[in-house]
């Protein structure tokens, strides 16, 4: 039972996905235990930043749509949308057009969080606090879920707030300050163009492609010297 649930965290993210299309990673759930967050800015048909946490061996997932904030004034709609698989922590590149999120994906932070109180009671609640330790976004938040869709769709919305702490700042946008990958430095245009190999970093090892040796050229051919002719014989003097 408790494998069937396991396979379930990823069967959203698996049944909108061609991955014969798609560079994205498939959906494998890892078997570690980690608390790694990554937030990578994603310009489908619009631009927002998803915000991953790792837990249960997936990566909860919102997307932001004006990405996060220091200010704590500002209240970030942060849209829950499925589990992604841990390797998904390290994909920048390009989902083709015509596929599900087609657009350039960047690495804009990453790195480590921790919850503050019961992480499994917050998200039940709604009501999640942590503190993140990245290389752009450090402190304390929290994501407090909104009342359902009054339309009666199924969309979960929550908020992205930030809590006032050293970190803290009014007035201040991250997501403008910064705008390239923390990972290859390279910005959306270049990871659209593709500009020193957008990738995906995979724990699977890369197969090495043998480097085919030169044949060495072909020696040329010396012309074949013209036999000499024949000296004609002389004539015998008549007697």
């Amino acid at each position: 039972m408790a494998r069937a649930q396991d396979d379930d965290l990823l069967a959203t993210y698996k049944a909108k996905r061609d991955f014969a299309k798609t560079p994205e990673p498939g959906p494998k759930r890892a078997r570690k235990k980690g608390n790694s967050f990554v937030i990578q800015k994603h310009a489908a048909r619009r631009t927002h930043f998803d915000f991953r946490l790792e837990k249960d061996g997936v990566l909860k997932s919102w997307a932001v749509t004006k990405g996060p904030s220091l200010d704590p004034s500002q209240k970030r709609l942060a849209v829950r949308t499925e589990d992604h698989p841990l390797e998904y922590g390290g994909f920048e590149g390009v989902i083709p057009k015509g596929e599900y999120g087609g657009g350039p994906v960047m690495i804009w932070d990453e790195g480590t969080w921790e919850p503050i109180g019961d992480a499994d009671e917050g998200l039940a609640k709604g009501d999640l606090k942590f503190r993140l330790h990245g290389k752009r976004l450090n402190g304390d938040y929290v994501l407090v879920r909104m009342k359902k869709d009054r339309t009666g769709g199924k969309r979960e919305n929550w908020l992205l707030i930030k809590k006032r702490d050293d970190y803290a700042g009014d007035g201040d946008e991250p997501t403008e300050a910064f705008d390239t990958s923390v990972k290859t430095g390279r910005s959306m245009e270049q990871i659209e163009t593709g500009a020193d190999s957008a990738v995906w970093s995979s724990n699977k090892a890369q197969k090495k492609t043998p480097v085919k040796k030169r044949a060495a050229p072909a020696k040329k051919k010396t012309a074949a010297k013209p036999k000499a002719k024949a000296k004609p014989k002389a004539k015998r003097a008549a007697k």
